[in-house]
C-alpha cells in the first residue's frame, strides 16, 4: 500500500521535533531527509548523526515515539562535476551511504549526476539536442567515460553498505532525466538503480507522468508528489526551456506549485491508479516548493489532496 511520506524540505521553516510533530498531525507516515549538496539539511546532521551512536539513537527515539519512519536519504547534488564541488557532493554522497547503513535505510534518493563535455571541461554541460553532430560526440563521451563508470563505481558502495536501492530523480540538467535514460543506464549497471519518479519536472520538459508510469513500471523505486503549471501565456511565446530564477514566477513559462495548483484532483488520481496498475507500492513523497504562498499552507493544500487523491482509506 502507497504510504504518505514528506521530503521534509519542504517544511524547512520548522526546526526538527516541531517538524515532526506538524507531520504527524497532518497524518504523514515517513520521512525523506535530505542529507546536504544542494538542500542545507534543515533536519538531519549528517556529520553528527554518523559519528555519534547516541546521536542516533536519539533522532531515531523520536522517530519512533511519533510513529514515523525514514523512506529514504537524499543526498541530490552533481557528484560528476568536473570541478571542487563535483568532488565534494561525491564526499557527501558518500557520507550519505555510511549513514544509511548506520540507520538501517535501505533506499537513496540522488540524481544521476552531469559531467562536462570532454576531458579539458571545467563545468556541467547538459546536452539536449543531436544536432550539431558533435554533441553525440560529446554525450558518448560523458557516459562512456564518466557516467557508467562511476555509477559501477557507486554501486558497488551502495552494495557494501547494505542499501537496496537508488531512486535518481528524473531532474533536467542531469544525465538520465527521463525513462529512456534510465533504462540505458540500468543496461550498463544494473537494477540498483530505478527512477524517483518527480511528476514536475517531465510537466516542463513537455511529458506525460502518467505515461512515464506505464512505460517503466517495476522500475520506479520513488515517488515525489511535485506539481508544476505550465503559465499560460508565456510559455506560448518563451517555449518551455526558461532560464529565469524560480523567484521570478510572475514572468516565467512555468513555475513549480502547491498539489492542485497545476493540475487538479482528477489528474492526481488518475497519476495514483496508474501507478498502482504498474504494481507501486511505495512512498509518496510531498515535495513542495510554491513560492506564492507560506510553507506550511502549500504543505497543508498539498496533503489535503494527497489524502483525496491516493488510493487508500484515511483515518
Amino acid at each position: 500500500m502507497m504510504t504518505l511520506s514528506l521530503m521534509t524540505d519542504a517544511l524547512s521553516c520548522l526546526p526538527f521535533l516541531d517538524m515532526v510533530k506538524k507531520a504527524k498531525e497532518m497524518g504523514i507516515q515517513q520521512l525523506e531527509f535530505a542529507t546536504g549538496n544542494w538542500s542545507n539539511s534543515p533536519h538531519l546532521q549528517l556529520d553528527t548523526l554518523s559519528g555519534s551512536s547516541d546521536a542516533r539513537q536519539e533522532f531515531l527515539g523520536i522517530l519512533d515515539e511519533y510513529g514515523l519512519s525514514i523512506s529514504a536519504l537524499n543526498c541530490s547534488g552533481n557528484h560528476l562535476a568536473p570541478n571542487a564541488l563535483g568532488a565534494r557532493h561525491l564526499e557527501l554522497v558518500h557520507k550519505t551511504f555510511a549513514l544509511a547503513s548506520l540507520l538501517g535505510v535501505k533506499k537513496i534518493v540522488m540524481m544521476s549526476g552531469l559531467p562536462g563535455a570532454c576531458e579539458e571541461d571545467a563545468s556541467p554541460n547538459w546536452i539536449t539536442t543531436s544536432w550539431p553532430p558533435e554533441n553525440l560526440q560529446m554525450l558518448d563521451w560523458q557516459w562512456r567515460e564518466r557516467l557508467i563508470p562511476s555509477w559501477h563505481s557507486l554501486i558497488k558502495r551502495a552494495q557494501d553498505c547494505n542499501i537496496d536501492a537508488i531512486a535518481l530523480e528524473n531532474h533536467g540538467s542531469q544525465l538520465v532525466y527521463n525513462a529512456y535514460t534510465l533504462k540505458h543506464l540500468r543496461e550498463e549497471v544494473g537494477p540498483m538503480v530505478g527512477m524517483n519518479l518527480d511528476p514536475s519536472h517531465l510537466f516542463w520538459m513537455g511529458g506525460d507522468p502518467r505515461a512515464m508510469a506505464r512505460s517503466l513500471g517495476s522500475m520506479i523505486y520513488h515517488v515525489h508528489a511535485k506539481d508544476a503549471r505550465i503559465e499560460e501565456g508565456l510559455f506560448q511565446v518563451q517555449g518551455l526551456l526558461d532560464t529565469q530564477p524560480i523567484e521570478a514566477y510572475a514572468t516565467r513559462s512555468w513555475n513549480y506549485v502547491a498539489l492542485g495548483y497545476g493540475h487538479d484532483l482528477s489528474w492526481w488520481k488518475e497519476f495514483f491508479s496508474v501507478l498502482a496498475m504498474v504494481g507501486y507500492d511505495g512512498p509518496i513523497s510531498l515535495e513542495m516548493e510554491d513560492m506564492t504562498m507560506d510553507q506550511i499552507t502549500g504543505v497543508t493544500k498539498s496533503i489535503e489532496l494527497l489524502k483525496a487523491a491516493m488510493p487508500r482509506c484515511w483515518e
